[in-house]
């Protein structure tokens, strides 16, 4: 008996491996994605983002018969309206990330990803009062260092990785401390956003010129994908992260950016001068202490939000 117990959790493991791994790298390859709808403006792509991707969780729920937590939620103001706050931050995240990638800021953007883990500890010792260990100030002071550089030597602070750092960090922030999975607050989210995202996406479509009335089949066809490839990454790393152990996660969590960093570099030739590689490389050597400051003190946590 116990080595198949010992076989069905290598099994689980591996399984879980392969969720989470096949969520974080289509969150890294969203700029080949954002790439080939680059000309539909950023607005409407997260139009499009928010109604496909309500359409495929419902579809979802309906498939597993979740839905005794939907009049639960609805009935009580202070969730709704967490989940009303939190969807409004993940849209302007959305909204500035696609942006970024329209206008070739894939490795700012990247960026944001990697110094989002640092400013989540931030935001926990700001917002929820807790204590920082000593290699988490040494983490953050190092980041901050790398930011500073990133400042100094490019002219000017480079805003949209702290925005897309911000924004992200407070989303998770919250949706920690709200009771719903995942796909459940995703689909609480477009919900709630649904009757300005859907007669928005109507009019757009039928009066103001929007893609899926003037654009090829196959742009339409890439705009519908919006949906899947928002929803199905969430629903993995959920079942990834109910198999893995939490500091595996946690470390996971930096293939999302380093594939951006990557796309960024080689496939939209992004510049990358040297000034620019010190900045970076003390972000990583920040990551590095949390990281293995984390792996000992189990502060990587199983809820904590995925990418977007």
């Amino acid at each position: 008996m116990p080595t198949d117990t010992n076989t069905t959790a290598r099994q689980d493991r591996r399984t879980g491996a392969l969720f989470a791994t096949g969520a974080f790298v289509i969150w890294g390859l969203f700029p080949l994605y954002f790439h080939l709808i680059r000309d539909v403006t950023p607005l409407e792509v997260v139009l499009q983002r928010s109604v496909w991707s309500l359409a495929v969780v419902l579809l979802l729920l309906a498939w597993r018969g979740q839905w005794a937590w939907l009049g639960l939620a609805l009935s009580q103001n202070r969730l709704w309206l967490l989940y009303l706050l939190t969807s409004l931050l993940i849209m302007s995240n959305w909204l500035l990330y696609v942006w970024a990638v329209q206008n070739k800021q894939v490795v700012e953007a990247s960026l944001g990803y990697f110094i989002n883990p640092l400013l989540s500890v931030l935001l926990g010792v700001v917002v929820l009062k807790e204590r920082l260990q000593p290699a988490q100030k040494l983490a953050v002071a190092v980041a901050a260092a790398g930011v500073l550089w990133l400042t100094i030597t490019t002219g000017r602070l480079p805003w949209i990785a702290l925005l897309l750092a911000a924004s992200f960090g407070l989303y998770g922030l919250l949706r920690k401390t709200g009771p719903l999975g995942a796909l459940e607050g995703l689909a609480l989210e477009s919900l709630l956003l649904a009757p300005l995202t859907v007669p928005a996406l109507v009019w757009l479509t039928g009066w103001g010129g929007g893609a899926m009335a003037q654009g090829s089949l196959g742009l339409i066809g890439l705009l519908l994908l919006a949906g899947p490839i928002t929803a199905l990454p969430l629903v993995w790393f959920s079942a990834g992260a109910r198999r893995l152990p939490l500091s595996t996660i946690g470390m996971l969590q930096y293939t999302g950016p380093t594939i951006q960093l990557l796309l960024g570099l080689w496939v939209f030739a992004e510049p990358f001068p040297p000034q620019r590689a010190i900045g970076f490389a003390l972000i990583w050597l920040a990551l590095a202490i949390f990281s293995v400051n984390a792996l000992g003190l189990g502060l990587f946590s199983k809820r904590s939000p995925p990418c977007p």
